[in-house]
């Protein structure tokens, strides 16, 4: 019989383990080992079997366990002192403490948050970025709040069938199990958002609270009677329903979220967001929000979104244009035409929207263009993803080369306490004398080979036991009441070279590749000499059915009763595998189609246990490889159609691991240490781990955009959002102006016969302005390496100036700046610094304080 309902009954503690509820309340015991370890030790086997989840854990454990830890005066010290640490962590100054003009509260919204198993509000990449990225903020001191969605189904929990077949599972989270706190007014009313939608309908949510550390994450539930049953369902799913679903999702992520950080600042007394970071567009209608806002404080459109803009950092994460949110536009204008937003009128909302360039469509809103349209700032997730972004929204500033596209890239990280495995915390601990491996001297005589080699077989056999355990637990959940096959005990083997893959399943990610050539696999893994075994995980869209196609093939091959014990698929991929698989991991498999791999950070996560990386280069491998920490796999771009680029480099894979990679890791010295793999290894550790840590990314974001949005926010807003006024009037004078302005004439000298480095080019260029002044545009010599075509690479800029007011003739050379035509002259000097192809241009571009970039306009004007 099933329950019609279910809910979560809470312990009671005693007294003497109050401190326990305060650490089991605070994500922190997320990456915070001791806390974890003092946990584990209340009862390993619940802990382990309820995947390291301690509010399950204190509803598990017996009553009688419960009273012997309250009598254990050494247990409750050490809890006592955890939770007076985690105080002390949350009160301290931190390294944003040491900072000036930093801002004094920063909101992060996403639509989803990986923290921990315990709360799975995540699907994959994404989730587990931003969830890295509120830890590390919190480690760090930044004042940052998150607003995201709570779903009570989360995403799905994956089986396989028989015949290797994705199956969905949507178990119904209880929040009440959860570390949650509910958001209350000061009478101890909830506190509720509300979106008025059309024909009547209003949409209500209800706010529920994470702390992480010392940021707090704020998500809205729409599942609560205030609702009608149609809308409670809003937050059903992460990533489920149709269109009009997912658009109700992300109007109430963004609308819904800046009205639910209003009240929470308003309950709790911090201080109001200077800057508002979107992870990926599907929160971008939170700078609609706020341009109401502004809007009811008195200002215009136009002047609320230039002050919107400046305090908006946009995050890209996609490389592919399928890969954005695109709602048909005619049902956002349903939404936008009613009293959703007072104030903002629809057809402003649709040219946000619009797709208003070569090969876009007019019937899409598109949720990304909106984004760079509302955010001064923006971002890829890594160099050669910002490349690739400026790219693909090339078309959104017409005329402009695409290195001047306005998309900068900070590359991803990941949060190192989270994702290194304790064994080796404990190694830098007793050999390093530190717990942060990111700052570990890990090329120091102090640790041994010997040292690092036997944590790293010690990680190995816990994956080994984990997949063993899980495919058990698997097969019991399809096969209740029958015994597990007996073989699956001697699944995978902790001497043998492992090689991991585990992500989502989308096509270009490739998770077949490796079947390629069937025969050509099954020798590496059964080699007698030098074997190999995989370990694979990932999940695919439940609408995805050609991603669940990839997955079945692969189940089948790993069915193979010749390589089952080689190969393994394993169920479910989630945190709590994943802290387990990355450690095991002695290679890290990762061969994407370049360049659609937007940053790809498994990979990196594997990279600070320790392991290699066998990848092609796309995503953040393309910018960090450097011939030791790992192998690229070469991309046969040149190939003519897919399947041969495929068989290319699937072969190439193969020739790596058969010739290069498992004979480093099979030859060993006297002591039973692969010494030339353990140098990469040591490589790795040492140069990759500060590189790839979510602190590294953390500082980045705030020193290249957070501090500058908040400075570029803040002076535009001064004296009732003067300059806010100021630009949106000049922006509109010179956009529609900018017809009259041209480039007339473009002349250099100075240079011997024969230029050499350090030359002085001196260039002069007459322009047209129209009704322009100078001071509203700025002038500039753009040079570099000229190649094929004349198209200049590796450029730089240099700004002319105007010359003093002299009317001449226009016949004359070009000795005055004011000709009779009304064209002016800008001169200046370009020192010629490298040898080689030298090549120039001039170039017109908008200039104003409040522009943080000469493109951001998409208007220029270019010497013919």
């Amino acid at each position: 019989m099933k329950a019609i309902r279910r809910f979560t009954v809470r312990t009671v503690l005693p007294q003497s383990l109050s401190a326990l509820d305060a650490l089991a309340a605070n994500l922190r015991w997320s990456w915070h080992e001791p806390t974890r370890q003092l946990f584990s030790e209340i009862d390993p086997v619940i802990w382990r079997d309820i995947a390291g989840d301690p509010v399950a854990l204190l509803g598990a454990v017996s009553p009688a366990r419960l009273a012997e830890l309250a009598v254990d005066q050494a247990f409750v010290q050490r809890a006592n002192a955890l939770r007076d640490d985690l105080d002390r962590y949350k009160r301290e100054p931190r390294w944003y403490q040491s900072l000036s003009g930093a801002p004094k509260h920063i909101a992060y919204f996403s639509p989803e948050f990986g923290i921990a198993a315990a709360l799975p509000q995540y699907s994959g990449g994404l989730g587990i970025l931003a969830g890295d990225h509120l830890k590390s903020a919190s480690d760090l001191g930044l004042p940052l709040t998150g607003i995201g969605l709570f779903y009570r189904a989360g995403y799905f929990k994956q089986s396989i069938s028989g015949d290797g077949w994705q199956q969905e599972a949507y178990p119904v989270l209880d929040p009440d199990g959860l570390p949650l706190t509910l958001t209350r007014h000061p009478d101890g009313a909830p506190a509720l958002v509300s979106l008025a939608l059309p024909y009547g309908r209003t949409l209500h949510a209800r706010i529920w609270q994470v702390a992480v550390g010392r940021v707090t994450l704020l998500l809205l539930d729409t599942d609560i009677p205030e609702n009608e049953e149609s809308l409670r369902s809003v937050t059903d799913r992460l990533y489920g329903g149709g269109g009009e679903h997912r658009l109700l999702q992300e109007l109430l992520l963004g609308i819904g979220g800046v009205r639910a950080l209003r009240i929470w600042t308003e309950i709790t007394g911090a201080p109001q967001a200077e800057v508002f970071h979107t992870n990926e567009g599907h929160a971008g209608f939170q700078g609609l929000e706020r341009i109401s806002t502004l809007i009811t404080d008195g200002l215009g459109f136009a002047e609320a979104l230039q002050v919107v803009r400046a305090g908006t950092v946009f995050t890209t994460h996609t490389p592919v244009p399928a890969g954005i949110d695109r709602f048909d536009r005619g049902l956002v204008q349903q939404y936008f035409s009613g009293d959703l937003l007072p104030g903002v009128d629809v057809w402003e909302v649709l040219a946000l929207g619009s797709e208003t360039y070569p090969g876009g469509s007019h019937d899409v809103f598109n949720m990304a263009v909106m984004g760079l349209r509302l955010g001064q700032h923006a971002n890829g997730v890594s160099q050669l993803h910002g490349d690739v972004s400026r790219g693909m929204f090339a078309g959104l500033w017409p005329g402009f080369d695409q290195a001047d596209v306005p998309i900068s890239s900070v590359t991803n990280g990941v949060h190192a306490p989270t994702w290194t495995d304790p064994m080796l915390l404990r190694l830098a601990e007793d050999k390093l004398g530190t717990s942060d491996t990111t700052a570990a001297e890990w090329d120091s005589n102090a640790v041994t080979d010997a040292d690092i080699w036997n944590v790293k077989n010690r990680m190995r056999a816990n994956l080994v036991a984990d997949a063993r355990r899980r495919i058990t637990d698997a097969w019991h959940g399809e096969n209740p009441g029958a015994s597990a096959p007996a073989w699956f005990d001697e699944v995978l083997d902790p001497d043998v070279l492992t090689i991991g893959f585990a992500r989502r399943v989308p096509t270009y990610k490739r998770l077949t590749l490796m079947l390629q050539d069937e025969k050509r696999l099954a020798s590496l893994l059964t080699s007698k000499k030098r074997p190999v075994q995989l370990v694979i995980a990932g999940k695919s869209h439940p609408a995805d059915d050609e991603g669940k196609r990839l997955i079945q093939k692969l189940v089948r091959f790993a069915q193979d009763p010749e390589l089952r014990r080689r190969i393994v698929f394993l169920p479910n991929y989630d945190i709590a595998m994943a802290q387990v698989l990355y450690p095991g991991c002695d290679v890290w498999l990762n061969n994407p189609l370049r360049p659609l791999e937007a940053c790809g950070t498994s990979g990196m996560k594997a990279a600070l246990n320790g392991a290699l990386n066998l990848s092609i280069l796309d995503g953040w491998w393309n910018e960090y490889y450097d011939g030791e920490n790992g192998w690229a796999i070469p991309s046969a771009d040149s190939a003519g159609d897919a399947a041969e680029r495929d068989e290319l480099e699937a072969e190439s894979l193969y020739d790596l691991i058969e010739n290069q990679i498992a004979p480093r890791f099979y030859r060993r010295d006297d002591r039973g240490v692969p010494s030339r793999w353990m140098r990469s290894v040591r490589h790795t550790l040492a140069t990759l781990s500060p590189e790839l840590s979510a602190d590294r990314m953390v500082r980045q974001y705030v020193q290249q955009l957070y501090i500058p949005a908040g400075k570029a926010a803040a002076a535009i807003s001064d004296n009732d959002f003067a300059g806010g006024r100021e630009l949106a009037s000049w922006k509109n004078h010179v956009s529609s102006s900018w017809s009259g302005v041209s480039v007339v004439h473009v002349e250099s000298g100075g240079l011997a016969p024969v230029p050499q480095v350090g030359d002085a080019l001196h260039v002069r260029a007459q322009v047209q302005l129209g009704v322009l002044d100078p001071a509203d545009v700025a002038v500039q010599v753009v040079y570099g390496t000229s190649r094929e075509g004349d198209e200049l690479q590796h450029t730089s800029v240099v700004e002319l100036s105007p010359l003093e007011d002299d009317v001449t003739d226009p016949l004359a050379p070009m000795t005055g700046t004011i000709y009779l035509d009304g064209s002016k002259t800008f001169a200046g000097t370009v020192t010629l610094e490298r040898p080689g192809s030298f090549g120039y241009n001039v170039r017109v571009v908008p200039k104003n304080q409040y522009l943080a970039n000469s493109s951001e306009m998409g208007l220029v004007a270019v010497a013919h």
